[in-house]
Formats: structure tokens, C-alpha cells, sequence
């Protein structure tokens, strides 16, 4: 009998100590899982704070930029109103130019009609000068015969030979007048031209060069405002990320997996894999449509890493994308990770960064490589807009 109650009394202090036990390794199995979530979460909270210091660098940088560009447009907005002010000008001299060659036009007219009036006159004077000949007025001298009109004569002669001398003087003057009215016409009519041609040069220029700084202003400014909201999305993520850190030290047992967005880590994604891209966004090949994502070549079998943390939505063969996996990464952004020779994850499983999701396989044209596809707010985007540069 008392072996009996020995019996069972050893027997119920083996239960309770393996109760005891159980509790223990509940608890130990429930805290390092706490412990878990915590050292997780506590590397998101540091990639956000170093992504949003990124991204204040970059607004910085963006406004130091903008305000450079102001100054410029200032001093490009004083340069095109002194060369607006000098095509003005420039017109202005133009219609005075315009109005003397319309006043030296209307004088070669003048001279050319007077030198067609004058033509016969002379030419007729230069034959009756040729009929004399050598003596010339000579001639009439001696041709007079009372010696009391010799004196007259004289005269006379002194004034025929003046006037003809005159009439040809005055005849080559006016032909170099119209040459030289003809050749102030031509030199003042390019200078004008080529007065006007470089105010309005310079004056394209210099509005050209004030449109593409406010543009680059105008894109600044979208940038800095995306930039601005970026930084609000990482804020509200880092105050959820230390509500859940909060409820990890309170021991809470409804933790919600802590997450970062995606749109805020634009252009500084991690590459899936290394390798050269070999097929672009947009890009056709062959008879194929335009494609939606890029090809990276890479070996089969080379592991492939989620870019970013997410839920994975779909693991299995897909017609078209071969063994294709894809991320859910909230916000209505998605990745895909196409023709893949194996799959390593499971749907519904949560995917670190980092994280393999598979290994690499061959596309359809059987080059091996990793087809890589981003889709946000529904719509297809460049991959490579979103990876680091390299």
C-alpha cells in the first residue's frame, strides 16, 4: 500500500515537472521568438532612419540646386530683357537703315536719270571736240578774221573749253556717285541684316536657356514634393515600427509584422542577382510584345534575392513566366521573379530582403538569366529606375 502512494506520488511530481519543463521551453521558445521580432525590427527602424537621411541629403542637395538655378534664371531673365532691348534697338536702326537706303535709292534713280539725260549732250560735244581734232580750239581762233573780235573769241573759246571740261567732270561724278550709292546701299543693307540675325540670336538663346532652367526647377520641385512625401511615408513606417517594438517589450502576443514601404527605396533596391541586363524595359525581341520587365543574365542556379521584405502572393509554374514568384510588398507594389529553375518559398510565407526566393533558370529563349518585373499602383515600371545604379 505505502508502495502504492509512493508510486503514484512520484508519479504526479514527474508530471508536474514535466509541466514545469514544458512551461519553460514555451516560454524560452516564446521570448526567443519575441527576441526575434525585436533584433527584425529593430534593423528596419535603422534602414528607414539611413534611408530617410538619404533621402534629406538629396532634398538638400535638390534645394542648394534650385537655388543656383534661381540665381541663374535671375541674371538669364536680366540678359534677355538687354537683348530684347537690343532687337529693338536693333529693329529701330534697321528702319533707319531702311528709310536712307529708301532715300539713297530714290538718289541713284536721280542719277541714273540724270545721267541718261546727260548722255546725248556729251556725247554729241565729244564728236564735235573729235571733229576738231588735235588743234581744237585753235582752230576757232584762227577761223576769226577781224582782229577786233579776236578778244571775243578768245573769250569764247576759253568758255566753250571750260564748259566742256565741266560736262565731263560733272559726268564722272555722277557715275561714281551711283557706284558709290550702289556700294553704301549693299554694305549698309548687310550690316542692318546681321545687326538684327545676332540680336535675335542672341535673344533665342537667352530664352531658350530661361526655359530650360525653369524646367529644371519645375522638376526639381515634383522631386523634392515626391522627396517630401517619401520621407512622410519612412516617418509613419519608423512610428509604426516603434509601436511594435513598444508591444515586444510589453510581451504583447497580437504583434503585427513590422514592414517598410517600397516607394521610398526607389533607385537604392539591391540588384536579384549579378549579371548584365540583357533585355531592357520596353524592349521588343522578335516576334515578342514589348516587354513589361528586364532580363539579367546570369548562370543557372544562381541564388535569387528578394529586393526588398514582402508576403509572398504566388510561387508556382506560370504559361509564359516558366517557375514565377511574387512579392507583395503593400501599397500595390509587386515584384516578380520569372523563369526560375527552382522555387524556395511558399505562398503566404513573409520574405526578408535578401531573403532567397529561388534559384535563376533560362528564359523561353533559352539564354539563362532571371526575367525581373515591378509592377506599382498596377501598372508596369522600369526595374531599373528603382536598382542601385552600377
Amino acid at each position: 500500500m505505502n508502495r502504492v502512494k509512493a508510486f503514484r506520488l512520484t508519479n504526479s511530481l514527474i508530471h508536474q515537472l514535466t509541466d514545469c519543463v514544458a512551461v519553460v521551453v514555451l516560454a524560452g521558445a516564446v521570448t526567443a521568438g519575441q527576441q526575434g521580432d525585436r533584433s527584425r525590427t529593430e534593423a528596419l527602424a535603422r534602414r528607414a532612419t539611413e534611408r530617410q537621411q538619404a533621402l534629406q541629403r538629396e532634398a538638400d542637395q535638390l534645394a542648394s540646386e534650385e537655388r543656383t538655378l534661381l540665381n541663374d534664371l535671375r541674371g538669364l531673365e536680366l540678359e534677355r530683357q538687354i537683348k530684347t532691348a537690343a532687337v529693338r534697338s536693333a529693329g529701330a536702326a534697321a528702319a533707319e537703315v531702311a528709310a536712307d537706303l529708301a532715300a539713297t535709292a530714290g538718289r541713284i534713280d536721280e542719277l541714273e536719270q540724270q545721267d541718261l539725260a546727260e548722255r546725248p549732250d556729251v556725247r554729241a560735244r565729244l564728236v564735235e571736240i573729235y571733229k576738231l581734232g588735235r588743234a581744237r580750239y585753235l582752230r576757232l581762233l584762227l577761223a576769226t578774221a577781224d582782229v577786233r573780235q579776236f578778244g571775243r573769241a578768245t573769250r569764247m573759246v576759253a568758255a566753250l573749253a571750260e564748259l566742256d571740261r565741266d560736262r565731263v567732270v560733272t559726268h564722272q561724278r555722277t557715275l561714281d556717285s551711283l557706284r558709290s550709292a550702289r556700294s553704301e546701299l549693299q554694305e549698309r543693307s548687310r550690316r542692318g541684316q546681321a545687326l538684327r540675325a545676332e540680336a535675335e540670336r542672341t535673344e533665342r538663346a537667352a530664352i531658350a536657356a530661361a526655359r530650360a532652367r525653369s524646367d529644371r526647377i519645375r522638376d526639381i520641385d515634383q522631386r523634392r514634393d515626391l522627396n517630401a512625401q517619401l520621407i512622410g511615408e519612412l516617418q509613419a513606417a519608423q512610428q509604426r515600427l516603434q509601436i511594435t517594438l513598444r508591444d515586444l517589450s510589453t510581451g504583447s502576443s497580437a504583434v503585427e509584422p513590422a514592414a517598410l514601404p517600397l516607394r521610398p527605396f526607389r533607385g537604392a533596391l539591391e540588384w536579384p542577382v549579378p549579371g548584365a541586363v540583357r533585355r531592357r524595359f520596353g524592349q521588343a525581341a522578335g516576334t515578342a510584345s514589348e516587354s513589361k520587365g528586364i532580363e539579367i543574365a546570369a548562370p543557372e542556379g544562381t541564388p535569387v534575392q528578394a529586393f526588398h521584405d514582402g508576403v509572398v502572393a504566388f510561387a508556382e509554374p506560370f504559361t509564359g513566366f516558366g517557375n514565377l514568384v511574387i512579392l507583395d510588398h503593400g501599397g500595390q507594389t509587386f515584384s516578380l521573379y520569372g523563369d526560375l529553375l527552382e522555387i524556395g518559398v511558399k505562398r503566404g510565407s513573409r520574405v526578408e530582403r535578401g531573403q532567397p526566393v529561388g534559384t535563376s533558370g533560362s528564359a523561353p529563349t533559352g539564354s539563362p538569366g532571371l526575367y525581373l518585373e515591378l509592377r506599382v499602383d498596377g501598372r508596369a515600371v522600369d526595374p531599373l529606375q528603382w536598382l542601385k545604379k552600377r
